[in-house]
């Protein structure tokens, strides 16, 4: 296999910062998109189907298998984040109807048999709730000998949330799948606080492509908007987070990665003011196996570089070159 191109299953939740990661695997040529798996979370499920069918329009890239996964978190009721990302998970009233049909199997059935028949040659893009792989893995308990690397946007590390103060949405919404996935699979994990240092997305970088006319940075205008007015009101942030795209990017751009540590991990999956916060014993305190690895820094220049130049010029790679 290509030491540079990553063949990679995309898990996500379709809404605004999924569809820019999941355009940045499409149109990178260090990747090569197997398929995307749905799971539910940021929207009701239909609306994320739709939303990754479209974004896959968007690239020119049908050809790639839409694959229904878990509609519910495991055991806890399922919350949406549809007061970010608008109704149907594109701001405004954007709710795409593609026509495209879904592939027939289940999406854990895909992912387990994609990484079977080809062990150790597949990576995994974990953007939405981990519901999907800690499904995958109640089913088959190998399953980290057969994936070649998991990437997890997910978790607060050391910083506050951003749905309550200790933890961050996608592990909050299934704590109890992010609890299986961290502590069975030797994970990469991109936390959101890593995503507030180095993919924000402020007024500097929103004039690199204020004159683009590509449809890539159209939609990105749009489809950030709203967020960017939800974040100023909220935070006091005049910018927009990435987080998905910086996992990508981190996934496929080793230049792009800073400084890492590879760390016992465990997340809360009780009810209360700490459901979904993820503990990492960063100084080997409770002596247990480390299997999360926890990247503290990213090159945000570099990272922005990437995300413009695929918006301006659908070349994400040109970045780099």
């Amino acid at each position: 296999m290509d030491a540079e191109r990553r063949r990679v299953i995309v898990d996500t939740d379709t809404a605004g910062d999924d569809t820019q990661a999941i355009l940045l695997s499409l149109l990178s040529d260090r990747a090569t998109v197997e398929g995307l798996t749905m799971v539910a979370g940021n929207v009701e499920f239909e609306y994320e189907v739709e939303n990754a069918k479209y974004t896959l329009q968007l690239a020119g890239r049908e050809d790639v298998p839409v694959y229904e996964g878990a509609e519910e978190p495991l055991l806890k009721e399922h919350e949406y984040a549809d007061y970010v990302h608008g109704e149907g998970g594109l701001g405004g009233d954007r709710f795409p109807d593609t026509g495209i049909d879904s592939a027939d199997d289940h999406a854990v059935d895909f992912i387990l048999d994609t990484v079977r028949e080809s062990p150790g040659e597949v990576s995994l893009l974990c953007i939405g709730p981990l519901t999907n792989i800690a499904l995958a893995l109640k089913r088959e308990p190998n399953l980290d000998e057969l994936v070649d690397e998991v990437w997890i946007m997910g978790g607060a590390v050391n910083c506050l949330g951003n749905v309550i103060p200790s933890a961050e949405y996608n592990f909050w919404v299934d704590p109890d799948a992010a609890k299986l996935v961290v502590r069975d699979l030797d994970c990469h994990l991109v936390d959101w606080g890593l995503t507030v240092d180095a993919s924000t997305f402020g007024p500097a970088e929103y004039d690199r492509i204020a004159d683009a006319d590509t449809p890539y940075a159209t939609f990105f205008r749009e489809i950030t908007e709203p967020v960017r007015e939800f974040t100023k009101a909220e935070q006091g942030l005049d910018g927009v987070t990435q987080p998905d795209s910086l996992a990508a990017a981190l996934l496929f751009y080793p230049e792009l990665r800073g400084e890492s540590g590879t760390y016992y991990a465990d997340v809360d999956e009780r009810e209360g003011v700490t459901r979904g916060h993820s503990a990492v014993d960063e100084t080997g305190m409770l002596d247990e196996e480390a299997r999360t690895t926890v990247w503290h820094s990213a090159d945000a220049e570099a990272f922005t570089d990437v995300m413009v130049s695929m918006l301006r010029e659908g070349d994400p790679d040109a970045a780099v070159e």
